[in-house]
């Protein structure tokens, strides 16, 4: 009766990871376990900005729940949301629920519209030192800057 009962359980177990194949974080240790660096900077200053203006994008955890929190160098905040950060292939997603995203002053029209429901941010690390941080109507790159 136990060995059909240990079968039974992990057969289930193993069902429940094959149909949630992405492994998700809420703080940023499991975040760093997620990205499978120990090291995972937790700020990134963009370098592809046309205006001379970089974004500055922060992970933090505020509250209990994981930020990303993106400023516009010389402006102000561009958006902010909690969410999760999940393992999606060689990516990583940051999914931020409409109830904990908000807009701030520094983002445009095409943001607005793009992000009006919360937002999806793939996050592609090309080498150790760059990510690519994409979404719908937006994306660009990135380094780590020193100050975390």
């Amino acid at each position: 009766m136990r060995l059909l009962f240990a079968l039974i359980t992990l057969s289930a177990s193993g069902c429940a990871l094959a149909q949630d194949p992405l492994h998700c974080a809420s703080t940023i240790r499991e975040l760093r376990q997620v990205a499978g660096d120990p090291a995972f900077p937790l700020r990134w200053e963009e370098t592809s900005m046309d205006d001379g203006k970089p974004m500055i994008v922060s992970i933090l955890e505020r509250n209990g729940l994981l930020m990303l929190e993106f400023m516009k160098t010389g402006e102000s905040l561009w958006a902010e949301g909690a969410g999760v950060i999940c393992r999606s292939g060689t990516d990583l997603e940051a999914r931020l629920s409409k109830d904990q995203f908000r807009l701030g002053p520094a983002a445009n029209w095409l943001a607005r519209l793009a992000l009006s429901d919360g937002g999806a941010f793939t996050l592609r690390r090309r080498v150790s030192n760059q990510l690519h941080i994409a979404t719908r109507g937006w994306s660009g790159r990135f380094v780590p800057t020193a100050v975390e």
